[in-house]
């Protein structure tokens, strides 16, 4: 039996990598694909898992048994409703790849990438890619980002993968962890990978300028090691980002600047709504909570998808 790290998933196939960096190509027995019928993906890339190898088929191996997770990211499959689709496992840290435009990312998507790693206490940051493009426009526009989410605890920085300076500062970032990448198609994970890992070779491709959206190039979930002990997980970019395992009563739980206020509001099943005494809604009034913000919360109330 060999203990290792799920580094790339295809969906039938699944890359694992043990703890002196072996490499070994293996299946799923089926008996785990029935484990969480809720569930389209029961293995995520980042798992810990055992396996050994198939007695009838020497040189193929099998994953036994799939290791307690410490944390994850999961999302409503975009395929399958009633269903979740694992993003990752076991992460040390979550960063979301946004641009001003070409394509433009939402305050709405942004918001529910955050709250989804908040529910898992996995710490998350903002990068801005494509700085480049800016105009004076964009630049009011990022102005505002960086005011409404740094002020609530979570880094924005600014990047452009195609100059050689960004990209190695944002190396230092990446040191000893192993880091989640997220974002629409389009924003450059592909490009900023490629810029951190040479080898690693990721397709890249234009955005259409007709529709202003990326276009796929990930097509599944891949671990590219940036150097001793540092990973980076790069994923299929993400048209929505539907919530999942967070009820509407703990949502406002996963937004820093409403957490500080619980408590304080006269009714205890309080949903920041229209009650009378509610201390969010107060704290909108007095400025301690973006409106924007809470559009996004009232959204996730509500399960739209926020696809902008």
């Amino acid at each position: 039996m060999i203990e290792g790290r799920v580094t790339k998933s295809t969906g039938s196939w699944y890359t694992v990598m043990d703890n002196v960096g072996t490499r070994f190509e293996c299946r799923l027995r089926g008996k785990f694909k029935l484990i969480d019928k809720k569930i389209t993906n029961p293995i995520a890339v980042g798992d810990r898992v055992n396996i050994t190898e198939d007695e009838a088929h020497p040189g193929t191996w099998i994953i036994k048994d799939i290791l307690s997770r410490s944390n994850y990211i999961i999302r409503k499959s975009p395929k399958k409703t009633g269903h979740g689709h694992l993003l990752a496992a076991n992460i040390d840290q979550a960063i979301l790849i946004a641009t001003i435009a070409q394509p433009a990312t939402s305050t709405g998507f942004i918001d529910r990438f955050l709250v989804t790693a908040e529910s898992f206490r996995i710490p998350a940051s903002i990068i801005i890619n494509k700085k480049d493009l800016f105009t004076d426009r964009d630049q009011l526009q990022l102005s505002e980002l960086t005011n409404i989410y740094e002020q609530i605890g979570y880094p924005i920085r600014m990047i452009s993968a195609l100059e050689r300076k960004d990209v190695n500062q944002l190396k230092s970032s990446l040191k000893d962890q192993f880091t989640l990448l997220s974002g629409h198609s389009g924003v450059g994970k592909s490009t900023i990978i490629n810029a951190l890992v040479p080898s690693a070779g990721q397709k890249v491709s234009e955005v259409s300028s007709f529709a202003n959206k990326g276009v796929h190039t990930t097509t599944f979930a891949e671990v590219f090691e940036l150097s001793t002990n540092s990973y980076i997980i790069d994923t299929p970019g993400i048209k929505e980002l539907g919530l999942l395992e967070i009820e509407k009563d703990e949502l406002s739980h996963y937004f820093p600047e409403m957490r500080q206020f619980l408590g304080e509001c006269k009714f205890n099943n309080c949903q920041h709504l229209e009650e009378p005494g509610c201390r969010i809604l107060q704290g909108i009034e007095e400025g301690d909570i973006h409106p924007s913000r809470y559009l996004s919360y009232l959204s996730m109330l509500e399960d739209h998808d926020n696809r902008r």
